[in-house]
């Protein structure tokens, strides 16, 4: 009994280190990214980010793979083709995803978009429900919905009325923005736990393809060969902080998304967006909202609402009759059942 509670005590802790050390990585990388600029503008190509940070979370879990093989350890490692083909499909996905961001921008400004944005809060929460079957409380559904109205809350300043004034395209190009990265996510996630295989040999073969495809991207606006020579063009050491940033948040998600759950990662990533928020207003002089810290108040409330312990259920009371005492001459009579023996017999 007591070796169950310390492990799953660790495994608790564990998992709260990952989501601080996400959050951490995540509220770096907005500020890392506007350090790298100059005179307002990236002077580096923006697409060989996402293929160096995937190339080199590819080359550190293979590293990692080959680690445990060469251990002697048991690595459970899927290789039927069936199985490696299910792997691309998050890349896939997260393709379409970034062009219909695009799509959404040719129809509503950034405000909004940021605001439809956090549509995938909820999203997530619905596709984790119905794809991975995991049941949420009524409390943990009453979180989600705060978390996304904490997050909208703290983003309403400077769109006033204009967020509903855009054409219906905008709205709909977001709904669907939203449905593909909660379903990415949720796709990952199941792919990461249907089956015992090593973590790493998964990620191998996640960030293989996710590498690949962005190579393909790169190979297609630069052409085939010349992309090799653009590729770390007008980088300086922030854009390689920024890579690494990406790539051990990315491996941290992917440790979270194995081990813990996607909503985890969203209440992660969300708490990096205000904290990012008020680092920008100490350190970038940017003016403070009431919005904000009420997003902010919002947000902390959804988050112990969803990891609030539920109460165990109270048990059924118990109804004890108790028997009747009759008094005579200062000495008790017997019990209410004697009483009723002696009218029977009486009887």
């Amino acid at each position: 009994m007591a070796s169950t509670s310390l492990s799953s005590l660790f495994a608790s802790n564990t998992k709260t280190f990952a989501a601080v050390l996400l959050t951490v990585l995540t509220c770096s990388q907005g500020l890392l990214m506007e350090g790298s600029k100059e005179n307002g503008k990236y002077p580096y190509n923006v697409g060989s980010v996402p293929f160096l940070s995937e190339l080199t979370k590819l080359c550190f879990s293979a590293f990692m793979l080959s680690k445990a093989l060469r251990s002697g350890e048991r690595v459970n490692m899927t290789t039927q083709t069936s199985s490696i083909l299910l792997f691309p499909i998050p890349s896939i996905i997260y393709v379409v995803h970034n062009n219909v961001q695009f799509y959404i921008m040719n129809y509503v400004d950034a405000a909004t978009y940021q605001i439809l944005g956090n549509l995938k809060i909820v999203t997530t929460g619905v596709l984790f429900y119905l794809f991975l079957n995991k049941p949420l409380s009524k409390p943990q559904w009453m979180a989600i919905v705060l978390l996304t109205v904490g997050a909208t809350m703290s983003q309403v300043k400077g769109c006033g009325d204009s967020v509903f004034s855009w054409p219906i395209q905008g709205y709909l190009f977001g709904i669907l923005s939203a449905f593909l990265s909660a379903f990415a996510g949720i796709y990952t996630e199941f792919l990461l736990k249907k089956n015992n295989d090593n973590l790493y040999w998964q990620n191998v073969q996640l960030y293989g393809f996710g590498a690949l495809f962005n190579m393909l991207r790169l190979m297609y606006d630069f052409g085939p060969l010349s992309f090799l020579s653009e590729l770390t063009r007008g980088f300086n050491y922030v854009v390689w902080l920024i890579i690494a940033n990406f790539a051990f948040a990315g491996l941290m998600i992917s440790w979270i998304q194995k081990y813990a759950d996607s909503i985890l990662k969203v209440y992660a990533t969300s708490s990096a967006m205000f904290i990012t928020a008020v680092i920008s207003i100490a350190l970038f002089g940017l003016e403070p909202s009431l919005q904000l810290f009420l997003g902010i108040i919002t947000a902390t409330i959804s988050l112990l609402l969803y990891y609030l312990p539920l109460a165990p259920a109270s048990a059924a009371p118990v109804v004890t009759v108790r028997s009747r005492e009759k008094i005579v001459g200062g000495g008790s009579s017997s019990s209410l059942d004697e009483e009723t023996g002696k009218k029977n017999s009486e009887d």
